[in-house]
């Protein structure tokens, strides 16, 4: 069970990047493709890909990344049943930011917090270049 130490040091380690276009919902922080890297080898977070298996296959996943499709209509409770607890923080990654953003509400609304924010992505965006230009570590998707 992760104590309010893990949880702490997961949005201690966030940053919101103040881009315009780009405001997290109350409940969430922004992170970094490294710093989500870093506390999902901790297991302080669990991180979400929610992009399509077609985009899975074309990038692979982010190391350590669960890959549920957004698009599944079971997708909120898929998430909550790949949690460690009710604490554990998730992270939410997607192609550019955008899906990502968008599903932080509807984890909220659906009792999941805390949310971490991937506004990079994994290609790259107006926060900046991206899980894949930085380099980080990615796994073949099988599908």
């Amino acid at each position: 069970m992760l104590g309010g130490l893990a949880v702490t040091a997961v949005v201690a380690t966030s940053t919101y990047l103040g881009l315009p276009g780009h405001a997290p919902a109350a409940g969430v922080s922004d992170a970094s493709p490294p710093d989500v890297l870093s506390s999902v080898r901790d297991g302080r977070l669990l991180l979400v890909d929610v992009r399509r298996p077609d985009e899975w296959e074309r990038t692979g996943l982010a190391e350590g990344a669960l890959p549920i499709d957004m698009r599944r209509p079971d997708f909120v409770e898929a998430v909550r049943q790949a949690r460690l607890d009710a604490t554990q923080p998730v992270a939410l990654i997607c192609a550019r930011g955008v899906r990502s953003q968008r599903l932080t509400t509807r984890l909220i609304d659906a009792g999941i917090t805390p949310i971490v924010d991937v506004p990079e992505g994994m290609l790259g965006s107006f926060a900046g270049p991206g899980w894949l230009k930085r380099g980080l570590p990615v796994v073949a998707w099988t599908g």
